[in-house]
């Protein structure tokens, strides 16, 4: 029944390659608790009991609260499967709850330093330099995934409406609008990888490797971190710290939250607010460096 939940994902639900993976390996994982604590073969047959166990294991070797959350979100996809199939009668996962964990406040690097990053500093003017600035630029003028930008095809760049189709979680695609210097970037680009690889280059995707092929993603991260050193002290340097930057800038610029919803591509409102407490940090600054109560 495993295999068939793996496929019923696969292609009914059309989730990532990479949540396919990890849906994979967490139930691999639970299988083989089964079967050493229990000696019970088949998923479909463990109980309440033994799942709760499973979960109390896991919490005990120290994985933290993020990460067995989805494995208990992986078991209620799978038993809810196995239900609708008529393959059990009672879910096991009914009484079965996540773990509370406490909000972390996103990371993002403060705006006088990303305009530092952008305006002051020399990027070479060749292939390399245009594709290292372009990547900064994507990530924190649209606020995409490194999915999403290493995912990122010719095609998806609109010349006319000056915006980028991008490809996101579940499959979902989104359109971007593209600000003018960062388009004018984007073409500015391409001549220089037409220029670098000519008829050798990926036709494909946008951003290239320097052997001109797909760029990957430790490739990105790479370009992320190597530059965010010369402006922030930041511990963690990552293309999903400019993703954060993006939209906390937008929100203490007063954009309406549910169109950075839409722009980030995010499913719920609810993934949306964790921006909202930079700004209440922001206000309660300001509030105790203005207001005459506030001491």
């Amino acid at each position: 029944m495993v295999s068939l939940f793996l496929e019923h994902i696969r292609y009914e639900k059309r989730l990532s390659h990479h949540t396919l993976t990890a849906y994979g390996t967490d139930i691999e994982q639970f299988q083989l608790y089964l079967k050493i604590q229990y000696e019970l073969e088949l998923a479909e047959n463990a109980t309440f009991p033994q799942i709760r166990s499973w979960i109390a294991s896991l919490v005990e070797t120290g994985l933290d609260k993020t990460s067995v959350n989805r494995k208990i979100a992986t078991l209620r996809a799978f038993y809810g499967f196995l239900l609708r199939r008529k393959t059990i009668v009672i879910d096991p996962m009914l009484k079965i709850s996540a773990l509370k964990t406490s909000k972390k406040v996103p990371v993002f690097v403060e705006e006088k330093p990303m305009e530092t990053l952008l305006d002051n500093v020399d990027f070479p003017d060749d292939f390399k330099g245009l594709r290292d600035k372009l990547v900064l630029e994507l990530l924190y003028g649209t606020g995409i995934r490194l999915a999403e930008l290493v995912g990122l095809k010719m095609a998806d760049v609109n010349l006319y409406e000056k915006t980028i189709l991008v490809l996101g979680k579940r499959n979902k695609h989104r359109i971007i609008p593209v600000p003018n210097p960062l388009f004018t970037l984007i073409q500015q680009y391409q001549q220089a990888r037409e220029t670098e690889f000519g008829l050798q280059a990926d036709p494909v995707y946008l951003i290239l490797s320097d052997q001109g092929v797909r760029a990957y993603p430790v490739l990105i991260q790479r370009i992320v971190k190597r530059y965010l050193e010369l402006v922030t002290t930041l511990e963690k340097k990552s293309p999903h710290v400019l993703r954060h930057t993006y939209a906390t800038h937008l929100l203490n610029r007063g954009a309406d939250l549910n169109a950075i919803k839409d722009l980030l591509g995010h499913s719920s409102l609810a993934a949306t607010q964790i921006y909202t407490h930079t700004t209440i940090d922001k206000l309660k600054k300001a509030y105790n460096q203005a207001h005459p109560k506030a001491g």
